[in-house]
């Protein structure tokens, strides 16, 4: 059950970056030693990572967690890593973002029409939480699903993000039938946004051909077309 229920994304925003909940995320989050050379210098975030995007949000783009040089470094959620510049290439062609190309925050830009957040707010070792943290964590989900008032689908960015929007489901009482994660896959859940699915936008799926721009456009093009977005 969710412990408490925000009256906006602010305030929920300003709990969220002060939570230290999971000893052994908070210990990871503070002690990421940068791979890059060139990232060594800057000041890097370590804290939880709010979503971000649009409060009168359609769609809800859900993924898994803060990169460790990405979000962990940035303090906004998808940016500066791989994941980030080809999901928000993606996002730019399709018409919900202002800019293909996002490294940090205060770079302009803008996306239209949805909200981009991680199913768990503190980068975990080897991107593993535990059910425990996840759990933890819960009580953001709830809010952010609570206070995008507008929301009409929600695409999940890999089965941990899956299973997540199904924990929230079903502790809200909804009826999910049997899902299996599966890139293109979508099931309409009575009383709650239409769902989505699709692979991660990470490295290891986009340099291998697991994932590419077509898979992906495609899947945002539905959703706009089927949400009239």
């Amino acid at each position: 059950m969710v412990e408490q229920l925000f009256n906006s994304l602010g305030k929920m925003h300003a709990c969220l970056v002060g939570c230290r909940k999971c000893k052994r995320l908070v210990q990871f989050r503070e002690h990421v030693i940068p791979k890059k050379k060139a990232l060594a210098e800057e000041s890097y975030w370590r804290r939880p990572v709010p979503g971000f995007g649009d409060e009168r949000a359609r769609l809800l783009i859900l993924g898994l967690a803060p990169s460790a040089e990405g979000g962990n470094r940035t303090g906004r959620i998808f940016t500066g890593d791989a994941s980030a510049r080809f999901l928000f290439r993606m996002l730019y062609q399709e018409g919900f973002a202002n800019q293909p190309l996002s490294e940090k925050r205060g770079d302009g830009l803008k996306v239209n029409g949805c909200y981009i957040t991680a199913a768990v707010k503190c980068v975990p070792p080897e991107n593993k939480p535990t059910i425990k943290e996840c759990d933890h964590c819960s009580v953001y989900l709830w809010n952010e699903m609570h206070l995008l008032k507008k929301l009409k689908c929600v695409l999940v960015l890999g089965r941990i993000a899956l299973e997540r929007y199904v924990h929230y489901v079903k502790q809200r009482g909804g009826i999910v039938p049997k899902l299996i994660f599966k890139h293109g896959a979508k099931c309409v859940i009575d009383g709650f946004p239409m769902l989505y699915m699709s692979y991660h936008p990470s490295p290891q799926n986009t340099n291998t051909g697991k994932l590419t721009a077509a898979m992906f456009a495609k899947i945002l093009r539905e959703i706009r077309k089927e949400q009239e977005l």
